[in-house]
């Protein structure tokens, strides 16, 4: 009764090396040194929390300084071994650098470095948190740690390496200590509960296991204070829920599904009986954000890998999948999204339930906003120019709808608009069916015949290179998009580079279907598959080029010599475009353009710009 009691995490710290759990690689390489006799002056130990980096160096210390050493089994009963397992040793040496991180800290293990080792083979230093040392005590330290006195060996260990000086990671051996394993924790804590008799489920030792984030001595310090519990009834995860403050599966899977089905006063409700149970809002919503995390591995990944990254049961799993029948993964991540952030608004107003609130009623209605058809509406009216309340550019973007004029009129309130390039085809179209109605009718609806292949010209004129190129874009807005806004800077069949004028048709290019269109048009030209095309924004090196049509080195038959005055209807529909477009007609045109800018609103404007149209009357 009068015995002190030692907490579990130091009762059942390891005392050889292959009592430590995991790091295999670092066991494997300590015991290879030993037994090898290559030892080194300096080392150090670096990882999380709890994955036995000190434990390790006490267990090497004593490995080195045995009766019976070096040996890779201490035998745990000499002098030397009882004092480091008690702490006590003379020749071992630890200290804690948060508390002794001055430079006089530092002289002080100088003056004593010199001393040759008492009752021990080695004098060992273990410097734990050696992060927190200061430069000047770095610096006191750095030419005794690269030639140490005979015999001087220094361990220095630390959660955070990033603050250890180069300087001094360059003069040590490094070891990496990973995170354990759930599965490694769950088995050594199945050792220990039947070691102390604790009646503990299998379900709540992977509750405390994922709980301590892969460190072992949180997960049996977890253990030590849930064993207070042990009863008649084995101790569950509802049990270490109730302990940490941490919301049951069955409460979180209530509050949930009020806000995926979008009913907002159901997830309230549920919220009021959280909240009253003396849960802070903080931890509600961590709580949460875990769910939602576990809802998005169940939608997307297989069945055999869900239990080890959710360490769900079964009944859990299959709540969790029929919850996931009716939502997209996009939706389910933009609940993850909004929660984080509503945590952050949590954390940092003073007014904690009120943003909880907030939050749970948005998250319910935003679940049901996020739907594909309400994204796709949002995008259809960002690329017609209306405002738009919020976007995630996480979602990939469905293709974009056709440009409808009644739409845009009635967006604008004004005159419609078109495209240039459709208008001119359509002028052209309407011209040919009036001379030529047999053949337009039995066209349909098609305004311009298939641009045929254009091979490359002989040469190496980049300008009739790009008017080849041109001519074979076969879709009329591409080839009349990139005619207005694009400039070949090179083209060959090793490597074409475009620029675009500004950023938003360069964007346009790019993350569309037109780049395909002119590597397409570029294989037709060089006669290969593949071409390589680079499209960026203009360099002040980049020289203007104006597009010519490439020379023909015969004239292409044909039934009859066009007179002056039906020439044009033999015109290819490209070809009838370019010419309206040289036209002088098309100088009046400019000149319209040119003053647009002072007769319409600004949205007509960019939407003119963006689609280059002009104005109907």
């Amino acid at each position: 009764m009068n015995e002190k009691y030692i907490p579990l995490y130091r009762k059942y710290r390891p005392q050889k090396l292959e009592e430590v759990v995991g790091q295999e690689h670092i066991k494997k390489a300590l015991t290879n040194a030993i037994a090898m006799n290559k030892i080194s002056h300096a080392y150090l130990f670096t990882g999380p929390r709890g994955t036995g980096k000190t434990s390790t160096a006490r267990i090497f210390a004593k490995s080195l300084n045995c009766k019976e050493g070096p040996t890779i089994n201490p035998c745990g009963k000499c002098e030397n071994c009882i004092d480091i397992t008690n702490s006590v040793p003379m020749d071992v040496i630890e200290i804690d650098a948060a508390s002794n991180r001055k430079v006089e800290d530092a002289q002080n293990i100088l003056e004593k470095v010199m001393y040759a080792p008492v009752n021990s083979r080695y004098k060992i230093y273990i410097i734990d948190e050696v992060h927190m040392l200061s430069n000047t005590a770095f610096n006191a330290l750095l030419k005794t740690l690269e030639e140490p006195p005979k015999n001087v060996i220094f361990i220095l260990a630390t959660t955070e390496v990033h603050k250890v000086l180069d300087t001094i990671k360059s003069r040590c051996q490094r070891f990496d200590f990973k995170r354990i394993t759930t599965d490694d924790i769950v088995k050594h804590l199945r050792y220990i509960s039947d070691c102390e008799k604790i009646n503990i489920t299998d379900d709540a030792l992977y509750t405390i296991a994922k709980n301590s984030a892969g460190g072992m001595r949180d997960s049996i310090a977890l253990l030590d204070q849930l064993s207070i519990l042990d009863g008649e009834e084995a101790i569950s995860t509802d049990d270490i829920n109730n302990l940490l403050g941490r919301l049951s599966f069955d409460t979180l899977h209530s509050l949930s599904d009020g806000i995926i089905t979008s009913k907002p006063q159901d997830a309230i409700e549920t919220l009021e009986k959280i909240y009253n149970s003396g849960n802070e809002p903080t931890q509600i919503l961590t709580n949460l954000l875990d769910y939602f995390k576990n809802m998005l591995i169940v939608k997307n990944c297989r069945p055999e890998i869900v239990f080890e990254l959710t360490q769900l049961n079964d009944a859990q799993i299959k709540e969790l999948q029929s919850q996931t029948a009716n939502l997209d993964t996009h939706q389910i991540t933009f609940l993850i999204d909004k929660t984080a952030d509503y945590i952050k608004e949590v954390k940092n107003t003073n007014n904690p339930r009120l943003w909880l609130e907030v939050g749970i009623i948005d998250l319910a209605n935003l679940a049901e906003n996020t739907s594909l058809m309400e994204l796709q509406n949002r995008i259809f009216r960002l690329e017609n120019g209306a405002p738009v309340q919020s976007s995630n550019a996480a979602y990939k973007t469905p293709p974009a709808p056709v440009l409808n004029r009644q739409k845009l009129k009635d967006l604008t309130g004004e005159k419609e608009v078109k495209p240039l390039e459709a208008t001119a085809a359509e002028e052209n179209y309407d011209k040919q069916a009036s001379e030529h109605p047999a053949q337009h009718s039995a066209q349909g609806n098609d305004f311009s015949p298939m641009p045929k292949s254009h091979p490359a010209p002989a040469g190496s004129d980049i300008s009739e290179l790009w008017g080849a190129l041109l001519q074979n874009i076969q879709s009329a807005p591409t080839r009349a998009l990139l005619k207005q806004w694009a400039n070949p800077v090179k083209i060959s069949a090793e490597e074409t580079v475009l620029t675009m004028k500004n950023e938003i048709f360069l964007n346009q290019v790019i993350n569309g279907n037109k780049k395909n269109q002119i590597i397409e048009a570029l294989n037709a030209m060089f006669s290969q598959d593949n071409s390589n095309v680079i499209i960026r924004l203009p360099l002040p090196d980049d020289q203007p080029v104006k597009a010519v049509p490439p020379r023909r080195l015969t004239p292409e038959p044909q039934s009859a010599p066009p007179s002056a005055d039906n020439q044009e209807e033999y015109l290819p529909a490209e070809d009838a475009i370019e010419e309206t477009e040289n036209s002088d007609g098309d100088n009046t045109e400019a000149s319209d353009k040119k003053d647009f800018g002072n007769q319409h609103s600004d949205m007509v404007n960019m939407v003119v710009q963006l689609f280059d149209g002009k104005i109907i009357d």
